[in-house]
């Protein structure tokens, strides 16, 4: 019995073992690749706490993207926290780009605070180019490839059309990054601004004598006010001759005019033709009222023959009337003709 004791007694104590010995293994395995790391800051001067590393690995937060950038900002003289490192990280920030930023600002001699360059980055501009675009100018193209355009376009007062190309030289300005309006913005504003001048300007061979005039006008407007940038020159790289859209635009004014002098005079011409139509209608109707009122004298002279108002002497005494009357309008209607006639002769 004794001896069934000890055995049993030996083996639950090996299992033991066995277990501890498993479950150290698995933390020494884990352990191990923060030892590395820890090992890596301590020997670069940016010293980790390890149990942070751990701490780390629990908060989801990559330790090995957090202890390098550390290391790389403090071997160029600067002092990150990992706990400002993890916040970031956290907030859903790009942290080797703000890392890369803070230090190529410092070589540069920016002032770029880590508040500053975590909330540009977490604003969704790329904060390493904003820096890197700083120091190093780039350059625009205006109008934007992108925007399918390849000159821009403007008439001036001669109406003579000017087609131009610009490159706008600008540096991010970092204090008006955040918020601050985009290259589309200066794109547009240089646009509006070398048009505008085109069209102030008197004739097209002024511009194409003086096209700096252009530069200097536009670049002296203030265009880069409530961007993230700041325009250091404005420079016109072609400038060509267009149509001649004052001449086409007074030939279609020209033929514009002509259609509408043409509808009034069709207008006063019906209005004519119906103005006619109604004065034939008036002397119809005024001719019928004539016939109407001669159909009425027969009437009248028959009540007048029973009433003995007229007697049969009237009656011939008014008919021997009407035929001199008849014979005298005959009589002027022949002279009149032969007069006519005698005018067309003697003209001969």
């Amino acid at each position: 019995m004794f001896d069934q004791f000890v055995l049993a007694n030996t083996a639950l104590i090996l299992g033991i073992l066995a277990v501890v010995g498993f479950v150290l293994l698995i933390l020494i395995v884990v352990a191990a690749q923060y030892i590395s790391l820890y090992l890596q800051a301590l020997l670069s001067g940016a010293r980790v706490n390890f149990i942070s590393l751990i701490m780390m690995r629990l908060r989801r937060v990559q330790p090995r993207e957090i202890v390098f950038n550390r290391i790389s900002a403090k071997k160029a003289g600067l002092e990150i926290s990992t706990d400002l490192l993890e916040s970031h990280y956290l907030a859903g920030g790009r942290v080797t780009n703000v890392t890369r930023a803070m230090i190529a600002a410092d070589k540069a001699k920016i002032d770029l605070p880590w508040d500053r360059a975590t909330a540009i980055d977490l604003a969704g501009r790329d904060i390493l180019d904003a820096v890197k675009t700083s120091v190093d100018p780039k350059v625009i193209d205006c109008p934007s490839p992108n925007s399918g355009k390849t000159t821009i376009d403007a008439v001036a007062k001669d109406g003579i059309q000017l087609k131009a190309k610009a490159r706008v030289t600008v540096r991010t300005n970092i204090a008006r990054l955040v918020g601050g309006a985009t290259e589309e913005t200066i794109i547009a504003r240089v646009g509006e601004g070398i048009i505008s001048t085109i069209g102030s300007a008197s004739s097209h061979l002024a511009v194409l004598e003086n096209p700096d005039n252009i530069s200097k006008t536009v670049l002296g407007k203030g265009l880069d006010s409530g961007t993230a940038f700041e325009i250091l020159s404005i420079d016109i790289a072609d400038i060509d001759v267009g149509e001649n859209i004052g001449a086409k635009l007074q030939a279609d004014q020209a033929e514009a005019d002509k259609k509408r002098f043409q509808a009034e005079a069709e207008k006063r011409r019906a209005m004519a033709v119906a103005e006619e139509a109604e004065h034939k209608a008036a002397v119809q109707k005024n001719r019928a009222l004539v016939v109407l009122a001669e159909a009425e004298v027969p009437k009248a002279m028959a009540e007048a023959f029973r009433e003995g108002n007229m007697g049969i002497m009237d009656y011939y005494r008014m008919k021997n009337i009407v035929a001199d009357t008849s014979m005298r309008e005959s009589i002027s209607g022949e002279g009149g003709s032969s007069g006519s006639n005698s005018g067309r002769s003697s003209s001969s």
